[in-house]
């Protein structure tokens, strides 16, 4: 387990899932937790604030109320598709990027980042263009404005939302970097959590078309092991990453199209 003896932690989506895993964590390795959550939290924390990811008052109040410093920042809040599409990007992406933004002027060189986004994000390159316009949008309000205006690429709201996210990511690397942040963002692939019969509702049939070589699902707390080694004092060198903790499904996705692609190259050469 990593060590965070005495270093001033905030956990969003603290009261369930991952989010509820790394708080158990954190407050094992010796963190001082300061948690946050739409629902009642019922962990053992430092402080506890129910707040609406899709409420900039309310990120803000809850953030100030906290303080600094902040030594490690887990954005774990989300919501799966079973909720409306503008609520799913208000609070996967656009509500967490203002959690971060809120933050980051109480986090010294040194602290760092950590945001879980899914497998579902990694098709992100594919529509950086959008992406990238809607990265330009300067609040959560302007950010729904854009989805409305783009619902068909919005679509259900989840996998677009984690594209958003991590290539967001992506882009604040060399920004914080300049400050001695870090951050980086974890990639979960099916992880047992009080949002998987969402999922299995929605997406059951793209869930059970997923390769997983590992043969069975995660449990939370090995996501939340994940967590806490991206923003470990022994990760200090680590930033930018798109971690895929997700038993192989990405690999064996990643050697699939690499096939295909070498089979339709071999196909133009004898066609």
């Amino acid at each position: 387990m990593q060590s965070y003896q005495g270093r001033r932690t905030v956990v969003t989506g603290a009261a369930s899932g991952m989010g509820e895993a790394t708080t158990a964590l954190l407050r094992a390795a010796g963190a001082e937790v300061h948690a946050i959550d739409i629902a009642p939290i019922r962990a053992d924390v430092m402080s506890a604030s129910q707040c609406d990811l899709s409420d900039p008052s309310q990120i803000e109040s809850a953030i100030a109320d906290i303080g600094g410093p902040i030594d490690a920042l887990f954005c774990c809040a989300g919501l799966a598709q079973t909720h409306p599409p503008l609520r799913v990007m208000a609070v996967n992406f656009l509500g967490t990027r203002h959690v971060v933004e809120s933050a980051l002027p109480h986090m010294a060189e040194g602290s760092a980042v950590a945001v879980i986004s899914s497998v579902a994000g990694f098709a992100w390159k594919e529509a950086w263009g959008l992406h990238k316009s809607l990265h330009a949008t300067d609040s959560i309000d302007e950010g729904i404005a854009w989805c409305e205006a783009h619902a068909e690429a919005v679509g259900d709201g989840y996998s677009f939302s984690k594209q958003a996210l991590t290539s967001w990511v992506f882009v604040q690397t060399p920004v914080l970097a300049q400050r001695g942040l870090r951050i980086n963002t974890l990639c979960p692939g099916m992880t047992e959590t009080p949002m998987m019969p969402d999922f299995e509702k929605t997406v059951g049939d793209q869930l059970a078309a997923l390769p997983c070589p590992i043969g069975r699902r995660s449990t939370a707390e090995e996501q939340a092991h994940a967590l806490l080694f991206l923003n470990s004092v022994e990760a200090a060198y680590l930033t930018g990453a798109e971690l895929f903790n997700d038993g192989g499904a990405t690999a064996a996705m990643n050697m699939g199209m690499a096939e295909a692609m070498a089979g339709a190259i071999q196909e133009d050469k004898h066609g």
